[in-house]
């Protein structure tokens, strides 16, 4: 028994003469309100995950500037006897250590600007790792288990479409009992800030994912690899309690390491399992091949980059911005040069193109609405199109692309042919957040800050069709809240990639929760552990070949991988 101080017998000791006192003058209920003696016993919860013990990278020493001083406090007491030669002589040398002194503070400062501005170059793994050498080498020996050919799948437009009810309801349940089996499998802290956007990689060996972050880190995540072992002072092995859950590598992906430089999309090649896509608000959209452990600009513009998406033969990319420019371009070096279109007078959230018609992509933007565009009719429009004697060369940009702005997308959009370019549009209460396809390009999903969840399914007539789509309503609205605030990320419904299963998608929820939602907007699991997740699940993704995997992110860097209990 722990053994009490003298304030606390005092204490005790008072309590109890009142305790007599009350029950003298009967007053019960005042004895009942006196506090209790006994201790509350408090239930112990899990240790917070901290980051592995990392030694600092050693910082170069700033070049102190010299300081100003006036020309009287330079020159110091003036010597009476001192010729006027000598004293000419001793100016001139004074003057040029001041021109050297200010040439050494203006390229202390030019360097200090050069170091804060994004990296064009390209670079090796092992100045962008953050542990150099020795981590480049456990990553690539990660990387080597990755068969290059495991690839994404394009679904099949009919798939999972029944014509007799009970067949969707032997779909959904079945999909309820296997997402029912899903627990908090994994732990770690796999960035150093907000994690924004996350990729699952389709290797069925490993459960490994990319995380983007709010300052520019790319985190790759083995989920399920043996943790690192460590010894303590006597040369033993010691237990790790401070993180659980695989093995994770920090890259530092763009530059500068700030919210300036944030990794807004991370996408995977689709025909090579071996290099990834992202794009940052640096301004620029990388590619990071694990081959060559080189990353290579695709890439640059004036605005922040929101959103990438890849066709499925991995030649084509499209990237929405800030200022409502949407750019399309080949990944591939020295090809077509990009072209960028003006398609909103605001922020493009997302971009997405239709797995099985990659002519068709979706956009959600501020301006509350998402839109279908058909590219082909954009990718016609031209100078000559308009009747414009201006050569396409008066369209090139500052980034190296053919710019179509505003007026002449809006002026294109009006003939016969434009008009095609553009087939259906549906306004949101408030911004759209994201609008995707889904793997058999049949139905869409968008997420909107009016707290719904939309869901459309088009038939194959429509969008087989060359005029603008007839009906564009969503057959199902789900309502869910998405008011993130400053410091969480925005909530983005993700579909799953796996074209095995019945379709359905995963959410964040505000009360700490994971949403798993069908493609008929009935909700399959609400996956939640009170012990261990106490922050909102913002980022999602699932394993493409994988139904029982799912992996989330929050807004400290910490990452869960939700799996069977009995996985091993």
């Amino acid at each position: 028994m722990t053994k009490l101080s003298a304030y606390e017998l005092e204490r005790e000791a008072n309590i109890a003469r009142n305790k007599a006192l009350l029950q003298q003058l009967e007053l019960k209920q005042a004895v009942e309100s006196l506090p209790s003696t006994s201790k509350v016993k408090v239930e112990k919860k899990a240790k917070p995950i901290q980051p592995r013990t990392r030694e600092k990278r050693k910082r170069e020493p700033e070049v102190e500037a010299p300081r100003r001083q006036s020309a009287r406090l330079r020159r110091g007491q003036i010597d009476p006897n001192e010729s006027p030669r000598k004293r000419v002589k001793r100016e001139r040398e004074e003057e040029e250590q001041r021109q050297k002194e200010e040439e050494t503070r203006l390229a202390a400062e030019e360097a200090r600007r050069q170091s804060q501005r994004p990296r064009h170059n390209k670079l090796d793994m092992i100045t962008l790792i953050e542990s150099g050498p020795e981590d480049t080498e456990s990553l690539n020996k990660s990387m080597e288990a990755v068969s290059k050919s495991s690839v994404d799948r394009v679904g099949n437009f009919d798939e999972w479409v029944f014509e007799d009810s009970k067949e969707d309801e032997r779909a959904l349940k079945d999909l309820r009992q296997r997402m029912g089996k899903l627990v908090v499998r994994a732990r770690a802290k796999v960035t150093d800030a907000r994690i924004y956007c996350a990729a699952y990689h389709p290797e069925v060996t490993k459960d490994l994912i990319f995380f983007g972050d709010r300052c520019g880190q790319l985190g790759i995540w083995d989920a399920r690899a043996p943790a690192d072992e460590e010894e303590d002072g006597d040369g033993e092995l010691k237990a790790n309690e401070d993180h659980e859950g695989g093995k994770y590598w920090r890259i530092q992906l763009h530059w500068p390491a700030t919210p300036k430089s944030s990794i807004s999309c991370v996408k995977l090649d689709p025909i090579d399992a071996h290099n990834i896509f992202t794009g940052s608000y640096d301004t620029t959209v990388r590619s990071l091949s694990f081959t060559t452990s080189q990353s290579r600009e695709l890439f640059s513009t004036e605005n922040l980059v929101n959103c990438i998406d890849v066709s499925p033969n991995g030649n084509e990319l499209w990237i929405s911005d800030s200022q409502g420019w949407v750019t399309h371009l080949d990944p591939r070096e020295g090809k077509i040069k990009p072209r960028s279109y003006a398609l909103s007078d605001n922020k493009i959230g997302s971009v997405s193109i239709n797995p099985t018609r990659p002519h068709y992509i979706v956009t959600a933007s501020n301006s509350r609405s998402i839109k279908v565009w058909d590219v082909r009719n954009l990718q016609a429009m031209s100078a000559r199109t308009l009747g414009d004697d201006s050569s396409a060369s008066d369209e090139v940009g500052t980034s190296g692309t053919i710019d179509f702005h505003t007026e002449t997308v809006q002026e294109y959009l009006q003939t016969a042919k434009g008009k095609r370019g553009f087939r259906a549009e549906f306004p949101h209460g408030k911004s759209a957040t994201a609008a995707y396809w889904d793997p058999r390009g049949r139905q869409i999903l968008s997420t909107s800050y009016d707290d719904t969840l939309r869901l459309w399914d088009l038939d194959q007539a429509t969008l087989d069709s060359d005029d603008p789509f007839k009906k564009f309503q969503p057959f199902s609205k789900i309502k869910h809240s998405t008011q993130t605030g400053k410091w969480v990320s925005l909530l983005k419904a993700q579909w799953t990639k796996n074209t095995n299963v019945y379709p359905f998608f995963t959410v964040g929820n505000m009360n700490h929760s994971l949403d798993i939602f069908s493609c008929k907007g009935e909700l399959v699991q609400r996956l939640s552990d009170s012990r261990r997740i106490t922050a909102v699940q913002a980022v999602t993704a699932s394993h493409p070949n994988i139904v029982e995997r799912v992996a989330t992110g929050n807004g400290s860097g910490r990452c869960v991988l939700w799996a069977p209990e009995d996985l091993d």
